[in-house]
């Protein structure tokens, strides 16, 4: 038996951090997971081994961190060859890795015939990171908490999202260290959250003025270098320019592809790394 499943990358509409509990930051956040994915082949082994076409990310990889922290959650003595191809650029703030693992817990669930329901895989996923709840349910939602609360949302209407990604270094444990970065002068209290649900639940697109990133304040002085990248993205046609999750990935969006890809093909002509994606649907 072959199991396929595709791990969709994601975006922060909006996020917010409200404080901190013991060490973590609790966090508010609208987040959206889109069609830019990496794709993992599962099939049954007698021990868990992970191939990836970027073998530089096998090593001390969340998927095999997922896996294991399953077994050992269910006491299962079963493997599994895990073939990863990556597409979602990594270390930029679109949280592949984090999708990675949720995919893992995921399939291994139905290849090793657990049965375990959504809720007691989002449990084991909060264990691995603040991102990988939100990945096991997908498509449009509220998080909460220090990530582990997941409340899904109505799917956003006709959108079309231009990623570039600026050619900057990775930097490792780059996220904590901005989390790091921030004071109490950078939390609110979910406010804008609040207003962007109101329109969500209305059937409307977020506001532009709504869309808020408490990382905006920090990321254009942790990489030097991305304000000239969000000028550029401006200078081909952005109306506004977001910086996703915690950076330094930068996207725009439109309600029509024809407009998206007029600005894809600009940036990709000026030697830049970028992608037109739509949202990804949840369940």
């Amino acid at each position: 038996m072959k199991l396929t499943l595709y791990a969709p990358a994601k975006i922060n509409l909006v996020l917010e951090v409200l404080g901190k509990r013991n060490d973590y930051h609790r966090v508010s956040s609208i987040v959206q997971s889109i069609d830019l994915c990496d794709v993992l082949d599962f099939q049954l082994h007698e021990a868990v081994c992970l191939e990836c076409d970027a073998p530089s990310l096998e090593r001390d990889n969340l998927v095999t961190r997922a896996a294991a922290l399953l077994r050992e959650s269910m006491k299962c003595r079963l493997g599994a060859r895990i073939e990863l191809r990556k597409r979602i650029p990594w270390g930029v703030g679109l949280g592949g890795g984090s999708s990675d693992a949720a995919a893992t817990l995921l399939a291994l669930n139905e290849l090793w015939r657990l049965e375990l329901p959504l809720s007691e895989l989002v449990h084991i996923a909060s264990k691995l990171g603040s991102d990988v709840p939100f990945f096991i349910h997908k498509g449009t939602a509220l998080v909460e908490g220090v990530g582990e609360k997941v409340t899904p949302l109505p799917s956003l209407s006709s959108t079309w999202f231009v990623l570039l990604m600026p050619p900057l270094p990775r930097i490792p444990g780059k996220t904590k260290e901005m989390y790091n970065r921030l004071d109490t002068t950078y939390f609110t209290e979910g406010q804008f959250v609040q207003a962007a649900l109101s329109s969500l639940r209305q059937g409307k697109a977020i506001a532009p003025g709504l869309m808020f990133n408490v990382f905006d304040k920090v990321a254009f002085e942790f990489f030097p270098g991305l304000n000239e990248y969000r000028k550029t993205l401006e200078q081909a046609g952005a109306p506004r320019v977001y910086l996703a999750g915690s950076g330094p990935c930068l996207f725009t969006f439109f309600s029509e592809e024809k407009q998206a890809k007029v600005i894809s093909l600009n940036l990709i002509g000026q030697g830049l790394e970028c992608y037109v994606t739509s949202p990804f649907p949840g369940g």
